[in-house]
């Protein structure tokens, strides 16, 4: 999860920023390696992970095509590069490299096979136009493939007043530093735009009661994150945000009402290029 020039990633790459990012690739990756195997990611093959961040969607990947394949993951965060790397080696994964650079300037010596990326395009000015050029690193017959959210399909029911003001916090802030929270379901049309014959799509939702507290941590630990944005921003102040107790009292109202949480919709979309 990256930004290229024209925007600030706008969760930056703290550690607690990096911390939040593992955490939630415990909930989505299950849902970006369904995507990553239905496109057709596999054995032997060579994959450019766009804005690889701490390496999570690579070691999906490089799981994928094996020994005998290889992925890049291309990230401009050094902090973040060096966590990756680092999680590299604890895993003794010798098929995957990382390369630090902007979105907009990569360059390689060689084709891919495909091209991947996680929570990427909806942080681009012009999603499109980098799409064109990430098309320009994968060879005849290649696959690309983005997960993207949807955040405007969002809800607690019966409805948990914490959780929702939380999200309405987090879709205005975003919106304000320039993120797209509707991204995914503008993926046809951006393929289109970028020249890629028409996507397969797919959409999931990590959905969770009281007893969820990784699901309710997924919204939680961006306002965290945000906390001093949404403030300066004037979206919410300090004593409306609550963050310290932001996690129970949310529970606390599942709890009342045994309600559940419906996370964003994380929307994968795929296509093949011309052979």
């Amino acid at each position: 999860m990256t930004s290229d020039d024209a925007n600030d990633y706008v969760l930056g790459h703290s550690d607690r920023e990096l911390e939040r990012l593992r955490r939630q690739a415990q909930l989505v990756n299950p849902i970006t390696r369904q995507y990553l195997i239905e496109a057709g990611i596999a054995s032997g093959m060579s994959v450019l992970d766009i804005g690889s961040g701490a390496g999570d969607v690579a070691f999906l990947a490089a799981d994928l095509v094996g020994q005998s394949g290889q992925v890049v993951g291309v990230d401009r965060s050094p902090d973040a590069l060096a966590l990756a790397r680092s999680r590299a080696m604890e895993r003794s994964l010798a098929n995957v490299s990382f390369h630090e650079s902007q979105l907009s300037a990569m360059t390689f010596d060689q084709l891919f096979d495909a091209a991947i990326g996680r929570y990427v395009l909806c942080f681009q000015a012009d999603p499109a136009a980098l799409l064109q050029k990430i098309t320009r690193l994968v060879g005849p017959g290649g696959i690309v493939l983005f997960h993207e959210p949807d955040r405007e399909q969002m809800c607690s029911y019966p409805p948990t007043p914490t959780y929702d003001k939380t999200c309405q916090w987090l879709d205005e802030t975003y919106r304000r530093t320039g993120m797209d929270i509707r991204m995914g379901v503008k993926l046809y049309s951006t393929f289109l735009a970028a020249g890629l014959p028409g996507p397969t799509m797919r959409m999931h939702a990590v959905i969770g009661g009281a007893n969820a507290l990784d699901e309710v941590h997924l919204e939680a630990d961006q306002a965290v994150v945000l906390a001093a944005d949404m403030e300066r921003m004037g979206v919410a102040t300090a004593d409306q945000l609550g963050i310290n107790s932001l996690v129970e009292r949310t529970v606390q109202e599942m709890d009342a009402k045994q309600s559940i949480i419906v996370g964003r919709a994380e929307i994968g979309a795929w296509t093949r290029l011309p052979g």
